[in-house]
């Protein structure tokens, strides 16, 4: 196997390290995401977000040539990137609002009289799928590099820092629950990923 020989081992190091790096800005999406739903369905939406990572930066990584031929492709992941960040904004603005409510409500009254939105499983469940796809647009091309054409190291690299990925986006749904504000710390990483990506893209078309 490619992986026993120096160079496929030197390979696979290069691959987790990287991917470790940049495997952060993906757990902080799926951990803000699952933060609003519910225990039970936190987990679900975790396990969402490791599969379809790793189904998505594998696939990209089988097309790379392919990927780094299509100009603006960086600039539309960054756009939508963009989106998922407003989304979640959208949604932080209500859960605080929500709780400015629930402050004035007497004791007895229903916490759904705020007529606070509550995030669904479908919602957040998106919101990863999206941001999974313009990240590893992003990310993967970094991986293939260090890979250096070892097609099993590659796969093995992506499969175990995603997994690495998991235990951390659960890690961080925990501490944004206990701790709400943490959840604007994320965004603003998240915001920052999304517009170097948008002028990064624009950059490849010479917009800027």
């Amino acid at each position: 196997m490619e992986i026993f020989t120096a160079a496929g081992f030197s390979a696979l190091l290069q691959v987790i390290a990287i991917d470790l790096v940049l495997a952060g800005d993906n757990a902080i999406v799926i951990g803000l995401a699952a933060a609003g739903l519910p225990r039970e369905q936190r987990n679900r939406a975790i396990l969402v977000g490791i599969i379809a990572a790793t189904v998505m930066r594998i696939g990209f990584a089988l097309i790379t040539t392919q990927l780094l031929a299509i100009k603006g492709l960086l600039l539309i992941g960054g756009v939508l990137l963009l989106w998922v960040c407003w989304k979640m904004y959208t949604e932080l603005r209500a859960g605080h609002a929500h709780d400015d409510a629930m402050d004035d409500v007497v004791a007895g009254d229903s916490a759904d009289d705020s007529g606070a939105p509550r995030k669904t499983f479908a919602q957040a469940a998106m919101q990863i799928v999206i941001a999974d796809v313009s990240m590893s647009l992003d990310n993967v091309l970094a991986v293939a590099g260090a890979a250096h054409g070892h097609f099993q190291v590659l796969i093995i690299g992506l499969v175990l820092s995603i997994a690495l990925m998991g235990l951390a986006s659960t890690w961080i749904a925990r501490v944004i629950n206990k701790y709400p504000w943490i959840a604007w710390g994320g965004l603003l990483v998240i915001l920052y990923v999304s517009i170097k990506m948008i002028y990064e893209g624009a950059h490849q078309l010479g917009w800027i």
